[in-house]
């Protein structure tokens, strides 16, 4: 009896922490996106009505914001994923000796705080940097265009952002591939690029799936790269929430914004992981 109960105590702790800190939170989140305003809002109180159409009201009124986050998620997301696969792949197929430090590399900007990380890429990307100079130098931008407080430093910041959450699994999955699979397709007569699209890409795809994922739900709900490199006009539905908790004080809609992302998120997921043939990873 003792030793059937020893793996449930032992996860007593991580229930306990899940449910206090993720199962709490959520329930309070749902009882506050019903609530209404008390004495038209200039109270600052709010009172349960169960008013459902606080969801609806709240995606209407933002949806343009809702749809510019998806965006620029799904771009910054390809493109981390254009550029994390070949580097995970030197690095797990090629890095030798040098695939620790290589990686050390890969997650060395987690020592630095997300937030100092984005205001370098605004001094980047800024006048003072050297990206806008060369640029103008070589003809690809007029004298009078710039690249901060627009929709590219924004993804670009966001890309850079969250590039070792694509790569690591990446290098995870490829590393995990028996290099003798890739020299029997070399043995089958077949090209390097059909190794790679025969049989390093399929057996890869566990590694795409997590990295894509990783990478495009907690782009969705960024707020910060929007706030330091982008204008009004390039406000992500992060800001929105983040204004109405902290600023507007208007905690139900605020509340049925985060319920709305974290549904429209989930199916997303759920599609996409269905339709990549890796259910297992859910």
């Amino acid at each position: 009896m003792r030793k059937i109960s020893t793996p449930y105590l032992l996860l007593l702790p991580g229930v306990a922490f899940l449910f206090t800190f993720f199962i709490l939170p959520i329930i309070n989140l749902a009882q506050t996106s019903t609530q209404t305003p008390v004495g038209g809002g200039d109270t600052g109180e709010f009172e349960q009505t169960l008013r459902f159409s606080n969801y609806l009201d709240a995606f209407l009124e933002n949806k343009e914001q809702f749809g510019r986050s998806f965006v620029y998620a799904t771009i910054a997301t390809l493109l981390a994923l254009a550029i994390a696969y070949p580097l995970a792949y030197a690095i797990a197929l090629k890095g030798g000796k040098l695939k620790n430090f290589m990686l050390i590399l890969v997650i060395a900007p987690f020592f630095t705080s997300f937030l100092l990380r984005t205001v370098a890429w605004k001094q980047i990307l800024g006048e003072e940097g050297f990206v806008v100079p060369t640029l103008r130098t070589i003809g690809i931008i007029s004298d009078s265009t710039t690249l901060t407080s627009t929709s590219f430093a924004v993804v670009m910041g966001m890309t850079y952002n969250f590039l070792p959450f694509m790569t690591l699994p990446l290098y995870a999955s490829i590393d995990r591939i028996d290099p003798r699979t890739l020299e029997a397709s070399g043995d089958l007569y077949a090209n390097g690029f059909t190794t790679f699209r025969r049989v390093t890409l399929p057996l890869s795809m566990p590694g795409v799936v997590a990295g894509t994922l990783l990478t495009f739900i907690p782009a969705a709900g960024d707020y910060v790269n929007a706030a330091i490199l982008g204008s009004p006009n390039t406000k992500m539905i992060g800001n929105v929430i983040e204004s109405r908790y902290l600023k507007i004080v208007d905690y139900p809609t605020a509340a049925a914004l985060s319920f709305t992302l974290m549904i429209v998120i989930l199916i997303l997921v759920t599609v996409y992981v269905r339709k990549a043939g890796t259910e297992e990873l859910v």
